[in-house]
């Protein structure tokens, strides 16, 4: 569940950052779409950090070291 959740989070955030440089492509400066989907993925990307933090502090998520 905590994987399918992370991996959620990593879907929206590049879904968000490809929309926000589509919409930089097509709208040529003219709209604020650009600016609110690249708001959305920091927005996202900080939840994603403060949920993994909550995780490891609760003891739900064990983190390792890389290499052993």
């Amino acid at each position: 569940m905590k994987t399918l959740l992370i991996v959620a989070f990593l879907i929206l955030i590049l879904w968000n950052l490809g929309a926000g440089l589509y919409y930089m492509l097509v709208d040529k400066g003219q709209s604020k779409r650009t600016v609110n989907a690249l708001t959305r993925r920091i927005a996202l990307s900080v939840a994603l950090i403060v949920i993994v933090a909550i995780a490891i502090r609760m003891g739900w998520i064990v983190p390792h070291g890389v290499g052993g």
